[in-house]
């Protein structure tokens, strides 16, 4: 019986001591292993941190083309020609040169009519009234913006002004020059094109004597260097990339531009413009680039085209029906933001009238691309057309120039 009770107490130490032994001696040390590695995964981690070099990933540059057109007129033989029976269609217009105004980025043109509406009468010169289906037509041809301030706003009073911008907008096409109300003209119509913002602004130099009512001083945008400035300012408020200015200036006919034009470009460009693009006279005038200095030092390229002349109209003066689609290559740097103008190109056009046909008579034509298929064989012109065709492209490219780099 002794030695069973000293076999227990000996079971009993050794089990304490077992326990005394895991407790205090090997639960410790695996604690410590784990604490370990542990502390190497966190050091490994705070290692592999400190030594990941992180690329941000460059800027792309950013490269667009904003192609612009003339004035887009429209006298009573033009909407005659475009009535179908039914409505009024001007698609047939567009049919030749559609691919170089559907493939730019951004593309711009100087409305030169009102769309009060059929209830109206639709009206020719001297106060235009035009089918506000030309509206959609211009939509569907490719023309993203429109300037409306000139010397032909007025032509349907207020009234028509708004009716003007309400089709436009249900168009959807962007418009500046005139406004419906003082918050809307004090309103900078941007345009964010692949990354690049551009404001647009609008003014011309009067509406043909057709006052403008004290009530709606807002509705036309009439040049003064004042109200220049101050559109100016409201502009450069919205950190454009850069500015476009529409000008509805100088003397109807001339082919060469004015002092005034020029002092007012100079204003504009001293002032935050950088492109201006100019309209009234309906016959091309010069174009240039130029490096301004401003005030602070510091130097910008700006580019001016003084007269796009006549998209389309039903003028037959001289040099009222052959004008351009101009191409101005815009450039933004991808790591300092800069944007600047780039190549200068353009494609002469004609304002064609085949007097053959009864109808669908207009077309604006690709002067070289026709002139091109008749040396070919393709003889879908007459000899005296081709004959026209290349005395007309030898006018415009004595007034346009070379295409400036």
């Amino acid at each position: 019986m002794k030695k069973f009770i000293i076999s227990i107490i000996t079971i009993i130490l050794l089990v304490i001591i077992c326990l005394f032994t895991y407790e205090f001696y090997i639960l410790p040390k695996k604690d410590s292993h784990q604490t370990d590695i542990s502390n190497v995964v966190q050091n490994t981690a705070e290692t592999n941190q400190d030594n990941i070099v992180v690329e941000t990933p460059k800027k792309e540059d950013t490269k667009i083309t904003m192609s612009v057109i003339g004035d887009i007129m429209c006298h009573n033989s033009q909407y005659i020609d475009a009535f179908d029976g039914n409505t009024y269609d001007f698609s047939y217009v567009f049919e030749d040169i559609k691919n170089y105004i559907n493939s730019a980025d951004i593309a711009v043109g100087n409305l030169e009519t009102t769309f009060a509406g059929a209830k109206k009468g639709y009206s020719n010169y001297p106060r235009f009234n035009t089918p506000e289906q030309l509206a959609q037509g211009l939509k569907d041809f490719g023309i993203d913006v429109v300037s409306t301030a000139n010397n032909h706003s007025m032509d349907t009073n207020y009234e028509g002004i708004v009716s003007t911008l309400n089709y436009l907008d249900e168009a959807g096409i962007s418009h500046t020059g005139t406004a419906r109300s003082i918050e809307e003209q004090k309103t900078v119509l941007v345009k964010d094109v692949n990354g690049i913002k551009i404001a647009f602004l609008s003014f011309t130099y009067g509406t043909n004597g057709i006052p403008v009512k004290s009530e709606y001083t807002y509705s036309v945008n009439l040049i003064s260097d004042d109200f220049i400035l101050e559109q100016l300012k409201l502009a450069k408020e919205q950190k454009p990339d850069l500015i476009c200015v529409s000008m509805h200036w100088g003397i109807e006919y001339q082919n060469k531009q004015n002092s005034e034009q020029e002092r007012l470009a100079n204003l504009l460009f001293t002032n935050g413009a950088d492109i201006i693009l100019g309209s009234h006279p309906h016959v091309l005038q010069p174009m240039e680039k130029k490096t301004i200095t401003l005030e602070d030092g510091t130097t910008k390229d700006c580019f001016v085209i003084y007269s796009l002349g006549n998209f389309m109209s039903g003028q037959t003066k001289e040099r009222t029906r052959n004008s351009i689609i101009l191409n101005i290559e815009l450039n933004k740097n991808g790591e300092t933001e800069e944007t600047t103008i780039g190549e200068i190109s353009y494609v002469p056009i004609y304002m064609y009238k085949n007097n053959s046909k009864n109808k669908q008579k207009y077309l604006v034509m690709d002067i070289e691309n026709a002139i091109n298929r008749y040396d070919s064989g393709d003889h879908f012109i007459t000899s005296s057309v081709y004959s026209t065709l290349k005395s007309e492209l030898t006018k415009i490219k004595n007034t346009m120039g070379d295409f400036i780099k």
